[in-house]
């Protein structure tokens, strides 16, 4: 049997089609174990970045393998709308794809594309470690094109001027922002919260939910207010942290108190 995305439980992009939030975080240690420690968790999806980080293919199969059967999709962020590289990494057992720099509806269609098999799109068909190396091949086959979720990453002024024919792009889930390539992309490099930065998410927002699609947000440090005003404002892709926020958080803090109960005797 394939992994979870065709198990009993609703996929990940049912979900967000019904307008469900959905809590998930980032992979940049290219470490299986973390994948593992973050299904068992309760996320219901990994990010598994291949546009900032050393990943290979390997790792992506790896990655895979360590969420199967935990209740998380995976989930990787090609470096860009290539047909090979999205293809492999499905292949690998991903169960949908983050697409960054999305900034025409011809990139969106092109990453859709590379997404689904036809006469949808142009994934070519395999036995592969997604359909359990053939034995489920007619299963996978299928309910593949439903289930496979492809988001697009807006990180640019360009995308978001676009985001209306962006979004109307059939098979393109929804979107998540990019908030500090798009606060450099403004001219405000690094503000995130300055007042451009803030319109141009704002426009997102109302964009996708007149297409009935998916905002998604990275909340980084996150705190429950953030949550709240995320929430608040229709975000339901939603990403926590990463893998080396948390570490970097709570080793710090475990230090700082040790160093504290140190300074007592």
């Amino acid at each position: 049997m394939s992994d979870n995305v065709f198990k009993n439980q609703p996929s990940l992009r049912a979900l967000l089609k019904a307008g469900k939030p959905v809590l998930g975080s980032w992979l940049q240690a290219s470490s299986p174990c973390i994948a593992e420690i973050f299904a068992n968790a309760g996320y219901r999806w990994m990010g598994l970045d291949v546009e900032h980080t050393s990943a290979s293919y390997e790792l992506v199969e790896s990655v895979a393998r360590a969420a199967y059967g935990r209740g998380a999709d995976l989930l990787v962020r090609v470096s860009q709308a290539d047909q090979i590289e999205i293809r492999r990494c499905l292949d690998c057992g991903a169960q949908g794809v983050i697409v960054p720099y999305i900034e025409s509806a011809e990139q969106a269609q092109k990453a859709v594309a590379a997404a689904k098999y036809p006469p949808v799109g142009v994934r070519g068909f395999a036995f592969m470690r997604g359909n359990n190396w053939g034995v489920d091949f007619d299963e996978y086959a299928a309910k593949a094109n439903e289930e496979t979720l492809v988001i697009g990453m807006i990180e640019s002024k360009k995308g978001v001027d676009n985001i209306d024919e962006i979004l109307a792009v059939e098979g393109l889930d929804g979107v998540f922002i990019g908030p500090y390539d798009m606060s450099g992309s403004y001219g405000v490099p690094g503000q995130t919260q300055h007042a451009l930065v803030k319109e141009a998410i704002a426009k997102v927002l109302a964009a996708c939910k007149k297409a009935g699609k998916a905002p998604g947000q990275h909340i980084v440090r996150s705190k429950p207010e953030q949550i709240q005003a995320a929430l608040e404002q229709g975000f339901t892709f939603i990403c926590l942290d990463g893998d080396i926020i948390f570490l970097d958080q709570v080793s710090r803090a475990t230090l700082q108190t040790a160093k504290e109960v140190i300074a007592k005797f």
